[in-house]
């Protein structure tokens, strides 16, 4: 689930965020006995490099364990932690060092650490700034997650009947573009985000039929997405980040433009005209 380049990327935007000088992280095993170090920035041996760190155990196992991020001044002198790894974490030199969980629903993917030479606790806020690149990283895993177990539904449809698809196959598709445009409005990274976009735009290119000029502006394909599929004003601003008296206005612009009058006029108007699935 996580991809190659996924930690490098947050223990660089660590460093840019903490300024601080050492950052390092590993991956949790599947069965969560045990994590592995494998990527880092700013270290200056390789005392730390391929390190199994087993759960529970050091600052990083009882995060592995707690799900919580953690923290201590001076890690071989730290009573709240054990001290099995204390060999190669003194032979890099470090001494004040936080860790946090990268998380996906209630498992902890990976461990994310940022550390200083000098016997000084990291602050609040440099901990803060940790916990909201790890829960990007933990956003944007479950998104891909979502994004993968969609698209192999949509798959398996279209291998089961490519030519001849039935309403309920079609409901499944217009359920996933609804879905995606969703995940779409929630990612922070804008090439996840825009990925999304191209692959609930594939789905509208799936139904039969060209589609015209699309005078719609994305916003506004979202919330007839939204309504496509059953939802009112107050669901569809939830699920889109937005205020229900915005979701009205986009509505009205889209029934503007589409020349229609009500909410489902102006959907199978969409459809028609191959906007929407």
């Amino acid at each position: 689930m996580l991809e190659t380049a996924d930690l490098p990327a947050a223990l660089g935007r660590i460093r840019r965020v903490t300024g601080l000088p050492v950052a390092f992280g590993g991956v949790v095993a599947a069965d969560a006995r045990h994590m592995r170090l494998t990527d880092f920035a700013g270290t200056s041996t390789l005392a730390l490099h391929g390190l199994v760190v087993s759960a529970g155990n050091g600052l990083g196992g009882r995060v592995v364990t707690s799900a919580r991020p953690g923290r201590v001044e001076d890690y071989a002198a730290d009573p709240r932690i054990s001290h099995e790894y204390d060999g190669p974490v003194t032979a890099e030199g470090l001494r004040g060092i936080a860790a946090v969980p990268v998380a996906m629903g209630g498992s902890v993917l990976a461990v994310l650490y940022a550390g200083t030479r000098e016997p000084i606790a990291v602050g609040g806020r440099a901990l803060d700034a940790m916990g909201r690149v790890a829960l990007r990283l933990g956003t944007e895993v479950t998104v891909r997650r979502e994004v993968a177990r969609r698209m192999a539904e949509l798959e398996t449809a279209a291998a089961r009947n490519a030519l001849d698809a039935t309403a309920r196959e079609w409901e499944e598709v217009r359920l996933a573009h609804a879905d995606l445009r969703t995940l779409a409005a929630e990612a922070s990274d804008p090439t996840l985000r825009g990925r999304l976009q191209q692959i609930s735009d594939r789905l509208v290119g799936a139904r039969p039929g060209a589609a015209a000029a699309n005078p719609l502006s994305p916003r506004e394909l979202d919330v007839l997405a939204m309504v496509a599929v059953g939802c009112g004003n107050a669901e569809a601003a939830r699920r889109l980040g937005l205020l229900p008296e915005t979701v009205k206005s986009y509505l009205r612009n889209a029934m503007r433009k589409l020349g229609t009058h009500g909410r489902m006029e102006t959907v199978v108007a969409a459809r028609r005209l191959g906007f929407l699935p």
